[in-house]
């Protein structure tokens, strides 16, 4: 019973439910969870699950596939080749780095034959992209300037899984063991063979999503099926991925380019929307399948070796990356977190020691031990970003900032305004604040952004509105309204607690994202705060009604006062918010209210024949009027 498909799916799921919200209760990020979750029930520590969970990491590696397809399908491809010189430097100074490095140490320090230490270098040098992107999308660090550099250089290391597979048989010398190695049809090809038909299959995938898969999916998506074309989907994502993996090359890099092809078609958010639950699913099987994997039996029978070589091998790494960093010239707390971020070895690790292990190249037992120094490596990736965010960036990353950026020492006339978040949101506020005249004090703690408006001629200052200190120097004391306009809404909740704590008599403006926040941002006696959502949608609503056939002044009032009556429920509502039953009446009953409020309005509008600034009416009434 214990061995059924049913009982296994069970033991997965449960041990995902379980692990990962209290991971996040911790603040710690969900892989964590599932790498621990994996740990758990693993045959080396609960035992509920065999063979070092490789029957499910087969199936789970489906995820990083369809992470692939998904990061494909939000890359245009012209952006693609805008970017082809990061991807190609970056990722090529980083792989032959790593790759020197560590051959030059293993060989001076453990006089490894040189062909295993040139396979355990390559292996090593790859990252995780399931990891690294992951955590990037959970900590919102895609769009930044290190969430780029990240994303080029993974890119280049999946791409670079061809060549380094490739080069494995050439350093066998004939010693293969062929079990196993058989998958790929054109393996026993001559070389001179094996290279066009490799890139001829990349460009009949580039090809065939241009010219069959889209025609494909109009005739799909014309049976008006929800459920077939998710079948599609999925068929699209595995069928490339078996095409590659026939000709020996990595799924994952397939799944990319088909999703780059299909990036710019009409079916780019129905495809996004089929394939992501999928994905979040397999990616967690994927995980918790590194944690089942990890043999302590084998760490505890050397354990020093493992530690020891996994501590030197992430070090080496750290401060290659640190130099690519540096050589790109990334800011100080960008390059820490790039460096920190690609530090680990990745899960195609496993494929390369697996392969070199059937040519002969290596050692079973070497190869095992270095494949639980890859997943040491892995679990230990979330931990030092934790570290990095808590203890080494607010200290280390700001103070060298200082000490190197004039503009992080505000030293200018205090402003009356302070503006805390320069993105999207608080800069569209002090644009305007500027345009009308009135200066403003402006903190953000993206420094590569920093030194872009600046240049525009924006007063933004590198820093973190946590730190009292910097509010002060911001001129927090005499400034008379504070503009809380971060983009994480719990940062956001946090500086206007400091502020209300610390700067009482500041009036504070405050950014929500949505209803929720509001609650919050209430709870704490905020009474002036915007939903960014809430007025960009009213006024499309505005616009509707006057394509509807109402006129432009009554559309626009009945909007203002939508707003004003949600923003009064709002007030109401916080009391409740933590009561869902109560929460959820109310709700209905404040929506009732607000209806018949706005219908009363718009009846007193049309009786008292109110049009005020609409020239189109008052022309139509003196033509009338025979004026």
């Amino acid at each position: 019973m214990s061995d059924s498909l049913l009982f296994q799916a069970i033991i997965y799921l449960l041990a995902a439910v379980i692990c990962v919200p209290i991971a996040k209760k911790l603040g710690l990020s969900s892989i964590l969870g599932y790498l621990f979750a994996g740990i758990f029930i693993g045959p080396h520590v609960l035992g509920l699950i065999g063979q070092e969970g490789q029957d499910i990491m087969h199936f789970a590696e489906f995820g990083v596939v369809m992470m692939l397809f998904l990061i494909g399908l939000e890359l245009d491809p012209y952006k693609f080749w805008r970017m082809r010189r990061v991807i190609v430097g970056m990722g090529m100074l980083q792989l032959l780095g790593t790759v020197t490095v560590l051959f030059i140490a293993c060989s001076i320090v453990l006089r490894w034959e040189w062909q295993v230490t040139l396979v355990i270098s390559l292996a090593l040098t790859l990252s995780s992209t399931a990891i690294v992107m992951q955590t990037l999308k959970e900590k919102g660090l895609t769009k930044t300037s290190m969430g780029r550099s990240s994303f080029a250089v993974l890119l280049f290391q999946d791409i670079a899984v061809i060549p380094i597979l490739a080069i494995l048989p050439l350093l066998a010398e004939g010693n293969i063991n062929n079990k196993g190695i058989n998958e790929s049809i054109i393996s026993h090809m001559p070389a001179w063979l094996q290279t066009p038909i490799v890139f001829g299959t990349i460009g009949l995938v580039y090809l065939g999503g241009k010219y069959l898969i889209i025609p494909l999916l109009h005739i799909v998506a014309k049976t008006r099926l929800q459920e077939l074309f998710t079948a599609s989907a999925l068929l699209l994502v595995m069928g490339v991925s078996f095409m590659m993996q026939l000709v020996g090359l990595s799924p994952a890099l397939g799944a990319f380019i088909a999703g780059m092809v299909l990036a710019n078609s009409e079916f780019r958010h129905e495809l996004e929307g089929d394939i992501a639950p999928f994905k979040g699913l397999l990616l967690g099987l994927f995980f918790i399948g590194v944690g089942a994997s990890i043999n302590f039996s084998l760490i505890m029978a050397d354990p020093a070796f493992i530690i020891i070589f996994s501590t030197i091998f992430n070090t080496i790494k750290f401060f290659v990356l640190l130099g690519v960093g540096r050589i790109y010239k990334k800011s100080s707390d960008q390059n820490l977190l790039f460096s920190f971020a690609l530090s680990q070895a990745g899960e195609f690790g496993f494929v390369i020691l697996g392969f070199a292990v059937q040519l002969n190249l290596i050692p079973t037992v070497l190869s095992s031990q270095m494949m639980a120094v890859i997943a040491i490596s892995m679990v230990g990736t979330p931990f030092l970003l934790l570290i990095n965010e808590k203890w080494i960036d607010p200290f280390f990353g700001v103070k060298e900032r200082q000490s190197k950026k004039k503009y992080d020492t505000i030293e200018e006339d205090q402003n009356d305004v302070v503006i805390a978040g320069f993105g999207n949101f608080g800069s569209t506020i002090g644009r305007l604040l500027k345009a009308n005249g009135i200066p403003a004090t402006v903190l953000d703690m993206d420094s590569d952004r920093v030194e872009s408006l600046r240049k525009m001629g924006f007063k933004v200052y590198y820093g973190d509105a946590l730190r009292l200190e910097l509010l002060k120097a911001a001129g927090c004391e005499h400034a008379k309204i504070f503009i809380a306009a971060i983009d994480n809404p719990r940062v956001n909740l946090k500086v206007v607690e400091m502020i209300k704590k610390h700067y009482p008599h500041l009036k504070i403006f405050a950014r929500a994202r949505n209803r929720n926040d509001a609650f919050e941002l209430v709870n704490i006696g905020i009474n002036d705060f915007y939903r960014e959502n809430l007025y960009s949608a009213v006024h499309l609503g505005v616009d509707a009604l006057v394509e509807m056939g109402q006129r432009r002044y009554t559309a626009t009032r009945q909007g203002q006062r939508f707003i004003k009556y949600d923003e009064e429920a709002t007030f109401r509502l916080a009391e409740k918010r933590h009561d869902k039953k109560a929460l959820l009446m109310s709700t209905m009953q404040e929506i009732e209210i607000q209806e018949q409020l706005i219908r009363e309005d718009l009846y007193a509008q049309l009786s008292a024949n109110d049009h005020a600034w609409e020239s189109a009416d008052l022309k139509k009434e003196e033509k009338e009027e025979g004026f």
